[in-house]
């Protein structure tokens, strides 16, 4: 009688059942300590399949300690932020969506604890309780530190896969017409009207404006240089930097007409010498968000705008008017300080008007075809009732041609 033969030896890691029932997958991890499989499995071959699949991992060099993201969300991501060197309004950006939409679903986790299924029921949430925008922006800072902590090696795979999610769809801004621009500056007072035709007519931002100095103005050659940015913080911080961009840096040329309120301007209001900044508060102090925000929703109103008509929306007419010139796309970003030309196209809007410039060219292009069509086919009507004219006329003298013959 054959004897039987014991089963071969497993030359990586072992598989034994447990009480239970369901079975136990055990491995040697890179250095060379026996680790449990994270899970048991229903049959023996299924936890030799993972074994398997373990090995194979670890000699292509692919598996990840499964301990090593066993780090605190909340720490990590907050350690993420400081490690960026971030700018002041991102850095408070960035810690606004963490402490407000990711940690109190996502903080108290480790950081291989958060899976697919995790991250599109806090998404589903988060629609729930806010904009679509905000949840975008939290959606990408997610993803970001995600992708941070696969390069760390904490993690295989980014949890963060849903397609789209981190696109912001918000709605088209605003514009107003240049009679609401001149109406919204006679509206907010002689100190604070040239802020409001720069940010329409020049395309500047708040914080660029506020740092504006008289050594940046040249009344000569009618150009304005921004070359800082000082925008506030919500805590109410004044943070003195760089513009927005690397493209902020930039020479506006202004329209003449803005020239003449930038002259007076300098001399009733602006602080004294080369470093004097633009634009001063009545008792002197730099321009502070808070005070021009309520002085600008009167104006606002008086005029008749929207209410979510932001400052920062004067920058569209601007934009859109420097487009209505023909300007090249590469002069409209250098104009605004964009660095990108999908920037620029958010600004530049196509409203009613300029559509309506459109439909009347491309009404009148067609009527003049089709009228060009019609001149031709009747000529060609013409032509063709000649021709029949003469081959009748010629028709009897031929059949008088023949009889005679």
């Amino acid at each position: 009688m054959a004897r039987k033969r014991k089963p071969q030896r497993r030359r990586y890691g072992s598989v034994r059942r447990l009480p239970s029932g369901r079975w136990q997958a055990r491995y040697p991890d890179t250095n060379g300590d026996l680790r449990a499989a994270p899970e048991t499995f229903e049959t023996k071959t299924d936890a030799e399949i993972w074994l398997t699949q373990t090995e194979a991992d670890q000699t292509r060099g692919d598996w990840i300690d499964p301990d090593a993201g066993a780090v605190n969300f909340l720490a990590y991501a907050t350690k993420w932020i400081d490690e960026r060197g971030l700018s002041a309004t991102t850095d408070e950006l960035y810690r606004r969506l963490l402490r407000l939409h990711l940690e109190p679903t996502l903080g108290a986790l480790l950081v291989n604890e958060i899976s697919p299924s995790k991250v599109r029921a806090w998404r589903a949430e988060r629609l729930q309780a806010t904009g679509a925008t905000t949840v975008a922006k939290s959606y990408r800072l997610l993803k970001a530190i995600m992708e941070t902590a696969v390069d760390d090696e904490l993690i295989r795979r980014n949890p963060c896969r849903i397609k789209g999610a981190g696109k912001e769809e918000a709605d088209e801004r605003p514009i107003a017409t240049i009679e609401q621009v001149f109406g919204l500056a006679d509206a907010i007072g002689l100190r604070w009207r040239l802020m409001i035709l720069l940010g329409a007519f020049a395309s500047m931002r708040p914080e660029e404006l506020a740092e504006l100095r008289r050594k940046d103005v040249d009344l000569i050659e009618g150009v304005v240089w921004v070359k800082r940015a000082a925008p506030e913080l919500t805590t109410g911080r004044r943070v003195l930097g760089d513009p927005k961009s690397r493209a902020g840096k930039r020479e506006i040329v202004l329209p003449e007409f803005v020239i003449v309120d930038l002259r007076r301007h300098l001399d009733w209001f602006a602080e004294p010498g080369p470093e004097g900044l633009v634009f001063v508060g009545e008792r002197g102090a730099p321009f502070r968000r808070s005070t021009f925000g309520r002085k600008y929703r009167k104006a606002r109103k008086k005029v008749g705008l929207p209410d979510d008509f932001r400052f920062y929306d004067l920058r569209g007419t601007g934009n859109t008017l420097a487009a209505d010139t023909g300007a090249k796309l590469r002069d409209l970003m250098v104009r605004a300080g964009h660095s990108s030309a999908r920037a620029q196209l958010i600004y530049q809007h196509s409203q009613k008007r300029h559509q309506r410039k459109i439909a009347t060219a491309m009404d009148a292009d067609v009527r003049r075809q089709r009228q060009d069509a019609a001149e031709c086919g009747e000529r060609a009507g013409e032509l063709a009732t000649v021709h029949r004219l003469n081959m009748r006329t010629s028709a009897p003298d031929s059949a008088g041609e023949s009889a005679e013959r």
